[in-house]
């Protein structure tokens, strides 16, 4: 007796890597594979590396506790996400994952440093989502922080964070 397997749940799922708002898994492959290079350079410090997964005039809207920052430009966005991670002694990636969502790429990381930018020589842990608009290179990137928390700590955290 054969058995068939079953249809993917939503009848549309397989197990090649395609978009539905793309027809070529080379197009779906390149979009992931910046992704993919991104967290890399992110998980090395490597802002020179970073900064090639950027177009020239790439825009970033990161949602950051302290409120809304908009950079212009490669050189820009490296330069902030530089500033919260390069000058950390201790720096280490916890968890990255690279995937998409209703055509956009999504990028994650959680991350454990420190000191922290300002500082403070406790671990702490952060966690930032992504969202890119991305070919070969990201053109556009929203980003939503959870701030430096302090491992381990239960409290709320404290607004400037």
């Amino acid at each position: 007796m054969r058995h068939r397997a079953a249809a993917p749940y939503n009848g549309s799922m397989n197990d090649a890597l395609q978009s539905p708002l793309t027809d070529s898994t080379a197009t779906t492959t390149t979009r992931w594979s910046v992704g993919g290079l991104l967290l890399e350079a992110l998980a090395a410090r490597d802002f020179a590396g970073m900064s090639d997964c950027f177009e020239p005039a790439a825009t970033m809207r990161a949602l950051l506790p302290p409120g809304l920052t908009e950079c212009q430009g490669a050189t820009q966005i490296v330069e902030n996400i530089r500033s919260w991670f390069g000058g950390a002694e201790e720096f280490e990636v916890l968890d990255g994952t690279v995937g998409e969502i209703g055509g956009r790429l999504h990028v994650a990381w959680r991350l454990r440093l420190r000191p922290t930018p300002w500082g403070d020589d406790a671990w702490h842990v952060i966690e930032q989502q992504a969202y890119l608009r991305a070919g070969e290179r990201i053109d556009a990137i929203d980003l939503l922080c959870s701030g430096f928390q302090p491992e381990g700590d239960p409290r709320p955290p404290k607004a400037e964070q």
